[in-house]
């Protein structure tokens, strides 16, 4: 059971001006808190994280178990497997359930594990589920389909994703409209997760998205909108510093060095917003990097492959791969990184 230094009451409701007296705010105090729950109070990193495969193409399940303790090492308070960036759509069902029972076995249940379910049908969509579910999984993350596009039909489409997962099964709204292309208004959200009992988590990543962020939040502390867990995305969490000061608990994203999402959620939980920022800007420049559309995957498993986290960089086909400018980058990149990371101790 992983501990960390965060605060007892929500944050969210100190990180913009509102009339205190009416939402009957204190100021947060810290506390230790245990973070390995998934529920509406989840907080800290739930690392997305890729999916290992060898030279040939095959799932890498020795390098699944490395990465997995290379993650728990890290600090990470959860993982997310078989999301965008897991290359969920390149793997068969039988391997999508091989690849979910390995991490589950390895983790043993030292932190949730939250397995993304969106599918183009329902069908597919309960049958993972009810797979993962039965395997232990602690919940899953659904994105609308590209094929909803009117609020009513995005309201609508989420109403049937209830149905299908039923009461029993927590889950993740993911918001990320880059890859679904499905543009979710703040009214929307809202209504989704006013309609979801058991949705406990937004997964924001809108871009640009604080001030949808900021108007969730002021819904949750007005008691317009039942407490719920927002962690955000936005790869390598790329906003994460003024994502947290506006009201998130956390991060659940990818990045090859997951200890920065870590160590900024901390320091921010302590307090030392500063320190927080400082930290983030040290890993700023490779983080953007990692961004690039295309080889954003690539740069990522080059990396953890290099970090000795993963044997080979394989990305299945189709998939990019790195040139030797690009490799030259990341080393340059890194060099500075290590040096910048120096200066803050």
């Amino acid at each position: 059971m992983l501990r960390c230094t965060v605060y007892s009451a929500d944050v969210r409701t100190a990180a913009f001006p509102l009339d205190c007296k009416k939402i009957n705010f204190q100021p947060p105090q810290i506390q230790e808190f245990k973070l390995s729950t998934f529920n509406a109070s989840a907080t800290g990193v739930y690392l997305i994280t890729v999916t290992p495969f060898k030279d040939n193409g095959d799932l890498d399940l020795a390098s699944t178990d490395k990465m997995v303790d290379f993650c728990l090492e890290s600090g990470v308070t959860g993982l997310t497997i078989l999301g965008i960036m897991g290359e969920a759509t390149k793997l068969t069902a039988e391997e999508s359930r091989l690849y979910v029972k390995q991490v589950l076995s390895r983790v043993q249940g030292k932190v949730p594990v939250v397995v993304g379910a969106s599918a183009p049908g329902f069908a597919p969509m309960s049958e993972l589920t009810k797979s993962v579910m039965d395997m232990g999984a602690d919940g899953v993350m659904v994105a609308p389909p590209s094929t909803v596009r009117t609020d009513d039909q995005i309201c609508g489409y989420f109403d049937m994703v209830n149905e299908t997962l039923g009461p029993d099964v927590p889950w993740v709204l993911q918001d990320h409209p880059v890859s679904t292309t499905v543009q979710m208004s703040t009214s929307v959200v809202l209504k989704i997760l006013k309609n979801s009992p058991r949705c406990v988590m937004l997964k924001h990543e809108d871009w640009p998205g604080l001030g949808k962020l900021t108007a969730i939040c002021q819904a949750m502390a007005k008691g317009e909108l039942k407490k719920t867990s927002i962690l955000t995305g936005n790869g390598g969490g790329l906003f994460l510093p003024e994502e947290l000061v506006r009201g998130a608990n956390g991060a659940m994203t990818g990045f090859a060095y997951p200890e920065m999402m870590v160590d900024v959620c901390r320091a921010f939980a302590a307090g030392e917003v500063e320190r927080a920022f400082d930290i983030f800007d040290a890993y700023l420049p490779l983080a953007k990097y990692e961004q690039q559309q295309g080889i954003g995957l690539a740069v990522r498993k080059h990396i953890l492959a290099q970090r000795g986290v993963i044997a080979s960089s394989a990305i299945r086909k189709p998939g990019p791969k790195l040139s030797a400018l690009d490799i030259a980058d990341i080393e340059r990149l890194t060099r500075r990184q290590e040096q910048k990371l120096r200066d803050l101790t």
